[in-house]
């Protein structure tokens, strides 16, 4: 393992050389921002966490998402609703609770649970119209391109119609050494 001052001097550098990729359909505009493993274990051990949490993490793709509501009317987020496939095959998305359970069972301090937790993008979310919010998301990392499809629902209490939105070009992004 780096030391710490040598992972965020790399997170730091690669920050701006990262590809930022972007959907957009007539109510919702995605953001997506991969992060490299150093990156990624740069920002945790800077906050304290222990070489246990980082490990497994370092091994996994994230993806920073910013969602943004473009439309005039409340748009929801339902990570259920997002499938994500490579290769032809599904590519299941680490719910945050698999993560969080993981951290409680390994015995994991508290505060760096919910630090964790607060990286994350929501599972559900209102976007109120003209509101943005982000956080990552977790997948196994694999080679190639990865696909996206999301569905938002819209309206008030949901019932309004569906957006629709799929994205071909994800990527887990490599170290840059």
């Amino acid at each position: 393992m780096k030391s710490p001052i040598t992972l965020l001097l790399l997170g730091l550098l690669t920050v701006t050389g990262l590809p930022l990729y972007a959907a957009k359909k007539a109510d919702v505009e995605l953001q997506f921002k991969p992060r490299t493993p150093d990156q990624m274990s740069a920002f945790y051990e800077a906050r304290g966490f222990p070489d246990a949490m980082i490990k497994p993490l370092h091994a996994q793709c994230f993806i920073t998402v910013r969602v943004t509501n473009t439309g005039q009317d409340i748009v929801w987020l339902d990570l259920a609703r997002w499938t994500f496939t490579a290769n032809g095959k599904p590519l299941q998305r680490y719910h945050r609770n698999y993560w969080l359970e993981k951290w409680k069972d390994m015995g994991m301090p508290a505060a760096n649970r919910s630090t964790f937790r607060w990286t994350l993008l929501p599972e559900l979310l209102d976007y109120q119209p003209g509101e943005s919010e982000g956080g990552n998301i977790i997948l196994p990392r694999v080679k190639g391109p990865i696909h996206l499809h999301a569905e938002f629902a819209t309206g008030k209490e949901g019932k309004g119609p569906a957006v629709k939105l799929d994205f071909d070009n994800l990527r887990c992004v490599e170290n840059m050494s």
